[in-house]
């Protein structure tokens, strides 16, 4: 930099002839780019002619502040110049610039005026001012405040003061020696610290630039305190009451002075004055610092005013005191409860009592007197009651409304009594008052009728129902007594005659078996009464209906059976497939479903000949009549209702096929006859199986034999036996209840096969032990024990074989016998003239075992061994014949029951003379096996 001086400078002198000063001004903080003149046109020189002559300029500042385009010449500003930064306080501000030309060397410079413009605000320096002032200083009392500053020149330097409005100061311009001058705060009006303890001012400077530039600083003034203000009291005067017996401590007030002055002048101090009576100085005691006054001493007698004076100073120099006046009244004090006494109370009051009916006279009184001494009595109850004052402190408990009795019985009646004191006593007392019962109430049914429900062939005392009628009133009056009102029914019946009415319960009971094919239903009225006086009543209607049972079975009306003789109706064999041949009408007494007949066909000589209407009755043909059908047909039919249980009748009719009608029907007793005898190859069956059985048990009796040969102890064991078997068989012999029942069963199917089953039944030595000899399964044993009447488990059957084994077998299920066979519909029942006979429960199809039991349509009830006389199997040509012996016969001591037709049963007895052999051979067979047994 030092070398580039050097140069120009010799440059300088070498061509100082020719050298020019160029002079150019620029506001300061121009912005870049700003032309601010033209070198060329300056030095009249051509613009092209900088760039020729290699034109430099040369900048003695560190940052070049100014430029030339040489393409113009223009001089303009690169960076803006601060001219406070560069002159600082100086008066002008010139920067100094060489411009240097090559080829002729020439040297010329270049001075740049940076005029000032009022880019800077006025400032304090010293901040804002705080100032204290006492409040006893006079108006003109002046304070210098601080100067501001300004960094820009001339007229943007030069500052003017301003002060905020304030009624107690006001701004002056001092002077000093040199002639500067500096604002000054002068006081107008006296201070109060009281009033403001603060002042807040604000002191502004401005400029004289455009636009003005300003500062403002904060003066604040303090005002310092002076004891120049008394304490002041609240409130002058302070009054007050208390009660006589107020104790030492109590506090009667509060006093509160303030000092609006500081410090020490303005803390106050609390004291009884000189003005208040000696003899009360030492009643009250009053606290220094917080002003309480409290008794300090009895304060003596009642409805007396106390008047004393307190006063406050402050701790100023010169103590300033202010005063208050204290006025106490002594009261006195409520210490007397009010008493209450009642004069005369009614014990009970009835419920049909009028409105204004005395309950009870009362008084009070108070022994304190004035407003302590005023009683006041008020009443507190749910119920219709008022309180009336009668005269001085007497009160009397009237009734203001109905009573009832049945809603309320008793009320509670709470009396308060209570004085005007303050605070008031008051006493209690608690009035019971209760409500008499009057008989106002009739007992009421829940319904004006009641509807019954009751099955017909009901016991005689049973109970139908029960009426209940509700009185609210009480005792006798609400105790109810029921009576039936004797009426007649549709059919002249008196209700009397049919149920009776408990009179205290209501229970209705029958007085007969209803019958619902005779009596319906019928209504009567039960009347309840109370105990009251007078009595009150009410009635209620009992609508009594007899719900149907099915007890009736269906009669049939048509056909009907003349002379013994089975009804026969003719049909032609030409006649087609649903030819009506006769209707079953059947009717049943019962209702509902107990009364909806339906029709079926049980057993038929042909069942694929005939078919019959399930509903309407009509017996048809079910398909054309084959030359090969028999003259004479036989058909069952049977009417069932549909009650739980059913119940059925049955009628047999004869169907004769011609074409012709003869004039002597012929005999439909031998319809249900076989139709030939055994077939060459069923007979070989027979007599194969017959052979294999035979050889099964002579192998099963000999591992038998050789089993019991090995016992040890069997032929003692089977003699005890044997002894006990023939006591218990003389015992049962002498039993008629214990018999003993050979069941000879015939199975006779379409096919020619006959095969006949014997059985023997007896109770065995151990009293509960059925034996049973012969072929047979579980299902066997259980029915035929059944149809016997042995009562007895499955449990305790026993087999005995003929031989005289005695080992106990449990009996195990076996196949049912093949030859004896009824398909599902067959088995739907078999109804003997006395009874019913069904397949037992779990039976299969091809089980040969029956139940017989009486159906509920007979009354006849077999006693203990005796057997139905006759039971016919429906849907089977097999018919069920029972003959029962004396138990004393020469014959046989059982029941036999034979399974065939009766046709065969006439045979029998006519060849009963030549096969009067054979059966003396057969019975005694039976003899010896009872003896074994």
């Amino acid at each position: 930099m030092m070398g580039w001086m050097v140069v120009v400078l010799c440059l300088w002198v070498s061509c100082g002839a020719a050298a020019k000063q160029l002079e150019y001004s620029v506001l300061e903080e121009t912005q870049r780019g700003v032309a601010i003149g033209n070198v060329a046109a300056d030095l009249k020189l051509p613009a092209s002619a900088l760039s020729l002559r290699n034109f430099r300029i040369l900048s003695h500042h560190h940052e070049p502040y100014f430029g030339v385009d040489l393409g113009s010449g223009n001089v303009v500003v690169r960076e803006p110049a601060d001219r406070e930064r560069l002159c600082g306080t100086k008066a002008s501000c010139v920067l100094t610039c060489e411009l240097m030309f090559e080829d002729p060397l020439e040297l010329h410079k270049m001075r740049v005026h940076v005029l000032d413009t009022n880019d800077n605000s006025p400032h304090f320096p010293a901040g804002d001012v705080q100032l204290h002032i006492p409040e006893f200083l006079t108006p003109g009392a002046r304070f210098t405040l601080p100067n501001a500053q300004d960094a820009d020149e001339g007229s943007n330097g030069m500052l003017s003061y301003s002060l905020s409005p304030n009624q107690h100061f006001r701004l002056e311009m001092g002077s000093r020696v040199d002639g500067s001058e500096y604002p000054e705060l002068v006081l107008e009006k006296a201070l109060d610290r009281e009033q403001l303890a603060t002042h807040l001012l604000v002191l502004t400077a401005q400029d004289g630039g455009l636009p003005v530039r300003s500062a403002d600083a904060q003066v604040t003034i303090i005002v310092v305190d002076t004891n120049d203000n008394a304490p002041v009291f609240e409130r002058s005067v302070y009054r007050t009451k208390v009660p006589e017996t107020a104790p030492n401590g109590t506090v009667l007030f509060q006093v509160r002075a303030s000092d609006p002055d500081e410090g020490s002048n303005g803390e106050v101090w609390y004291s009884l004055s000189n003005s208040t009576r000696a003899e009360l100085r030492h009643i009250f005691h009053v606290h220094p610092k917080s002003g309480e006054v409290q008794v300090a001493a009895s304060l003596g007698a009642p409805e007396t005013l106390l008047e004393a004076y307190i006063e406050a100073r402050d701790e100023g120099a010169f103590g300033l005191v202010s005063t208050a006046k204290l006025l106490v009244e002594v009261t006195d004090v409520n210490d007397h409860v009010p008493e209450v006494d009642f004069m005369t109370i009614s014990n009970s009051v009835p419920e049909d009592a009028a409105p204004g009916t005395v309950v009870a006279l009362l008084s009070v009184k108070d022994e304190d007197l004035g407003p302590n001494g005023r009683v006041i009595c008020s009443m507190s109850s749910r119920g219709p009651f008022q309180l009336k004052a009668s005269f001085d402190n007497y009160y009397s408990l009237l009734t203001d409304g109905p009573l009832d009795h049945e809603q309320i019985s008793e009320y509670q009646v709470l009396i308060t009594a209570s004085d005007g004191g303050s605070p008031p006593l008051s006493t209690q007392r608690t009035l019971t008052v209760s409500i008499a019962d009057v008989n106002d109430n009739t007992p009421r049914f829940p319904q004006p009728q009641q509807e019954i429900f009751v099955a017909e062939n009901n016991g005689l005392g049973a109970s139908l129902g029960r009426v209940f009628a509700q009185d609210p009133d009480q005792g006798k009056n609400g105790l109810v007594f029921y009576e039936l009102l004797d009426t007649l029914n549709s059919e002249g019946m008196p209700a009397s005659s049919l149920v009776a009415v408990e009179p205290s319960s209501g229970d209705i009971t029958a007085k007969t078996s209803f019958d619902f094919e005779k009596l319906r239903g019928f209504h009567f009225q039960v009347e309840g009464r109370d105990s009251g006086i007078p009595p009150r009543s009410s009635t209620v209607t009992i609508n009594l209906f007899v719900v149907d049972r099915n007890d009736n079975a269906p009669v049939i009306l048509f056909p009907l059976p003349r002379n013994g003789s089975i009804p026969v109706e003719a049909v032609p064999r030409s006649a087609r497939i649903g030819h009506l041949i006769t209707k079953v009408v059947a009717e049943d007494a019962d209702s509902g479903s107990n009364a909806w007949l339906s029709y079926h066909i049980s057993q038929a000589s042909d069942s694929s000949l005939f078919r019959i209407s399930a509903n309407m009755g009509e017996l048809r043909t079910a398909r054309l009549v084959l030359s090969t059908d028999a003259v004479k047909q036989r058909v069952v039919v049977v009417v069932q209702d549909h009650g739980d249980p059913p119940l059925s009748s049955s009628v047999i009719l004869g169907v004769l096929l011609s074409n012709s009608v003869p004039q002597v029907l012929p005999e439909f007793e031998d319809v249900w006859e076989p139709g030939g005898q055994l077939s060459t190859r069923n007979l070989y069956l027979v007599i194969a199986l017959a052979c294999v059985s035979f050889l099964f048990l002579g192998c099963l009796l000999f591992f038998m034999c050789i089993k019991l040969s090995q016992s040890p102890g069997y032929c003692s064991q089977s003699c005890c036996h044997s002894s006990e078997d023939l006591r218990y068989r003389r015992k049962m012999a002498s039993n008629h209840y214990m018999t003993s029942a050979t069941v000879d069963v015939t199975t006779v199917e379409r096919l020619t096969q006959t095969y006949l089953y014997r059985a023997s039944l007896g109770l065995g030595s151990n009293h509960n032990s059925l034996l049973l000899h012969g072929e047979h399964n579980a299902a066997d044993l259980r029915n035929l024990a059944t149809g016997v009447r042995l009562n007895l488990p499955i449990s305790c059957i026993q087999i005995r074989n003929r031989k005289g084994d005695h080992t106990n077998v449990n009996v195990m299920p076996r196949q049912p016998n093949p030859d004896w066979r009824y398909s599902a519909s067959l088995r739907a029942g078999m109804h003997p003239e006395a009874g019913e006979v069904s397949p037992p429960v779990g039976a299969g199809v091809n089980s040969n075992s029956w139940t017989f039991k009486y159906g509920p349509g007979n009354p006849k009830q077999s006693g203990p061994g005796e057997l139905p006389d006759k039971f016919i199997i429906p849907g089977s040509p097999a018919i069920i014949s029972i003959r029962q012996e004396p138990t004393n016969s020469q014959i046989d001591k059982s029941d036999f029951i034979t399974f065939g037709k009766k046709e065969e049963t006439k045979k029998k007895k006519k060849k009963k003379k030549g096969n009067k052999t054979q059966e003396k051979k057969e019975k005694g067979n039976s003899t010896t096996d009872n003896s074994d047994q």
